[in-house]
């Protein structure tokens, strides 16, 4: 990964690409605590 000092704020297409990756993992991490919740119990 390059990190470009000179630009401070991250293309839009860089963001979109990290809101979806971010809201599947925060996806895949919730339902893995919830079916350990729901297994355990």
């Amino acid at each position: 990964m390059s990190l470009e000092p000179e630009d401070k704020r991250p293309s839009p297409g860089r963001v979109a690409i990290w809101v979806v990756v971010g809201g599947i993992g925060a996806y895949l991490l919730i339902s893995g605590i919830i079916g350990i919740i729901t297994g355990g119990s």
